[in-house]
């Protein structure tokens, strides 16, 4: 399941809210994003 986050109060919002409304189910906000994955660098030889 993908997990958004309000950009203003930082709170995870699901998916499945995002499919009925596009504002922050905690403050009102209509700024979310998609947090991304942390990325590992590997050093070519």
């Amino acid at each position: 399941m993908v997990r958004y986050k309000c950009f203003q109060c930082n709170k995870k919002v699901t998916e499945d809210y995002i499919k009925k409304r596009v504002r922050c189910p905690y403050c009102g906000s209509k700024l979310l994003f998609k947090p991304r994955s942390t990325i590992t660098k590997v050093k070519a030889r």
